[in-house]
């Protein structure tokens, strides 16, 4: 099943890679809230290669929404993450693959295209990048923390997470705001990042990276530092050293 995950992530990543600055067609879903046809032959690639694996798997795709099926496995998809970053031409995007099996994460799958970076996870097998493996960071305090966020297509959620990111901004070392939720997850997997805080994302954003950070060592909570699961509408992944000011902060704003 990884290995299904990361074919159809590289078929999904080569279609966003060859149309990458090309002509396309855009559309809104909502405010500011972009879908390009290149989304849709991304998904459709991912779907071909899982459907032909696995005809009898449930499916929970962005773009073309539920596939319930009888089985205990289901497939969690975002074939563009960063839409809004791909339709204008900005190197920030990554395909989002997760496995849940009885309704626990069991495997994910991040493949960011232009840098050639596959990282994935198994339950209780750890977290790897391109075949090495990885690890949360070790820095120890927020000051010399770098941060990542993103902000909701919602306004009030958008303006309330304005306060959070001023806050952060004079005690980090410095916060990044790339707009790929999927991706930032990846990075705090890896070590790049040593914490984001995200409000109002969905599953399918969520999932895959959830459990990259899980199984690289990190810290997973909610806003007032209870357990957190991809359906959280507020959460926290770190490296653990740093999540306690993280909360602290949070709390304060």
């Amino acid at each position: 099943m990884l290995a299904v995950a990361q074919d159809a992530a590289r078929e999904s990543g080569r279609i966003l890679k060859e149309n990458f600055e090309g002509e396309f067609q855009v559309s809104q879903k909502g405010y500011i809230n972009f879908v390009t046809e290149i989304d849709l032959k991304s998904e459709e690639a991912i779907l071909r290669r899982i459907h032909a694996a696995f005809p009898e798997h449930a499916i929970l795709s962005e773009e073309t929404g539920a596939n319930d099926g009888k089985s205990p496995f289901r497939w969690i998809i975002d074939p563009l993450d960063g839409t809004t970053n791909y339709a204008h031409g900005y190197p920030a995007f990554c395909v989002s693959i997760a496995l849940e099996y009885e309704g626990a994460l069991a495997a994910g799958v991040i493949y960011d295209p232009l840098p050639d970076e596959m990282f994935w996870a198994v339950v209780g097998a750890g977290a790897w990048r391109n075949g090495k493996a990885m690890h949360v960071s070790r820095r120890a305090t927020l000051e010399d923390s770098l941060l990542g966020t993103g902000f909701s297509y919602n306004t009030e959620s958008l303006k309330r997470n304005l306060h959070f990111f001023n806050e952060f901004m004079i005690r980090a070392s410095g916060v990044r705001r790339a707009g790929a939720a999927a991706r930032d997850l990846a990075h705090v997997a890896c070590g790049r990042y040593d914490a984001v805080w995200e409000v109002d994302l969905q599953v399918w954003d969520l999932a895959a990276g959830f459990l990259l950070v899980q199984e690289a060592g990190g810290m997973i909570t909610d806003f007032q530092g209870n357990p957190a699961g991809p359906n959280s509408p507020e959460i926290v992944f770190s490296n653990g050293l740093i999540h306690q000011e993280i909360l602290s902060v949070l709390a304060r704003a």
